[in-house]
């Protein structure tokens, strides 16, 4: 995927393509699970916003779903999980597969990623 000037350079070189085209040559492709091809144009729209200088707002840390702030405020759900969501994780820039060691203190947990220390 190319962005910033270079990607406002493609789009004028390929001039009056459609803009399937378009996105696929400037590489904003990825594949689905049956082998097709998923052509992403949110991605790229949003990377030619940007070569042209303008921001919409993307920083959203501190916002969930729908623009609502985090209330950093959880409950054990029915089934007795605690649940974390992917607000919550994006803050901290946390993957899937990332693992922890669960410490338990006194009326508190805490999640301390594996290899690093309690202190950072």
């Amino acid at each position: 995927m190319i962005t910033g000037s270079e990607l406002l350079a493609k789009v004028k070189e390929l001039g009056d393509v459609s803009k399937s085209d378009l996105v696929r040559e400037c590489g904003y492709v990825s594949t689905k699970k049956d082998g097709g091809e998923r052509l992403n144009f949110t991605a790229f729209y949003e990377a030619l916003l940007s070569a042209k200088g303008v921001n919409l707002g993307a920083d959203t840390a501190g916002r969930g779903k729908g623009g609502r702030s985090l209330s950093f405020v959880t409950k054990i759900q029915f089934n007795g999980n605690l649940m974390v969501g992917k607000a919550y994780t994006a803050l901290l820039d946390l993957k899937p597969g990332d693992e922890f060691e669960i410490k338990l203190g006194r009326k508190q947990i805490k999640l301390i990623p594996l290899g690093s220390t309690e202190e950072e």
